[in-house]
């Protein structure tokens, strides 16, 4: 069953085409990636799915419990609500707050007490909140950060700032988890070990993933279909093997050679 279904999806800037006639379709369950060279619209059409942009046109349907949500015109909180959550490709943490407060801060949509239990900080209030910090240090456990629980965000070297992104996202509850260029600026050592990460994710919280991504070994390895960009536009659709022998894939990446990603 398809989780999330994009039709005809299009976004104008002036007289700029970003996403033009973007169909997509992402299956319950399924780790998919989203690739293309520069500019060609990547980013664009994740705050497309993510309510930071409206579309010009088209539409972007989330199915989850047998119901159809249109999610054109929602606010990034409506939407994170309905179960879709992201990471940025520039880090957007909130660098003066702790690691757990990071966590903490994304569960705020579950949280069960009302105004009055939290400013006379009622029983109520306080069990909510010990079942936050319990749930928090969880996350930050499965990620490798349990120790730098107390540690501000800042001071986390980059590749745990990428880690601590990914949890605060898992913090939202999810049904769709939309990664932007996790890979960005991480060795080939994490690269690898990010790589595992994903998949025990999407395992371990029965998740449907979908990827943007620039380094080809990840994407070949762990995503069982892929898209392509050029131009705002789809120009391909299939499995890593299909891509790789796709001649306007190659193409559109000035002749790189896709055959040996993932090798």
């Amino acid at each position: 069953m398809s989780i999330l279904t994009v039709n005809k999806l299009t976004k104008s800037f002036g007289g700029l085409t970003a996403v033009s006639n973007v169909n997509m379709e992402i299956n319950e369950g399924e780790l998919l990636g989203l690739i293309g060279p520069n500019g060609a619209g990547k980013t664009t059409l994740f705050n497309l799915l993510t309510g930071v942009y409206v579309p010009t046109s088209g539409i972007i349907n989330l199915n989850t419990d047998g119901k159809a949500v249109t999610l054109n015109g929602l606010k990034p909180y409506s939407i994170c609500k309905k179960g879709v959550a992201r990471t940025f490709q520039n880090i957007r943490l909130f660098k003066d707050l702790t690691v757990l407060d990071n966590v903490r801060i994304a569960m705020h949509k579950n949280i069960k007490y009302g105004l009055i239990p939290s400013f006379f900080h009622l029983p109520s209030y306080k069990k909510e909140e010990a079942r936050l910090i319990e749930k928090s240090m969880e996350l930050l456990k499965i990620l490798n950060l349990e120790d730098k629980k107390d540690e501000l965000a800042r001071n986390l070297p980059y590749g745990e700032q990428r880690h601590l992104e990914i949890a605060r996202a898992l913090a939202t509850d999810p049904v769709l988890l939309l990664l932007d260029e996790p890979a960005a600026g991480m060795n080939p050592n994490e690269t690898a070990q990010l790589t595992e990460l994903i998949g025990w994710i999407r395992e371990k919280f029965k998740l449907t993933i979908l990827l943007i991504e620039h380094d080809m070994s990840l994407v070949m390895n762990i995503c069982e279909r892929i898209y392509v960009l050029d131009y705002g536009m789809v120009i391909a659709n299939g499995t890593p093997d299909e891509i790789k022998i796709n001649q306007r894939v190659i193409e559109a990446y000035l002749g790189e050679d896709l055959n040996n990603a993932g090798d």
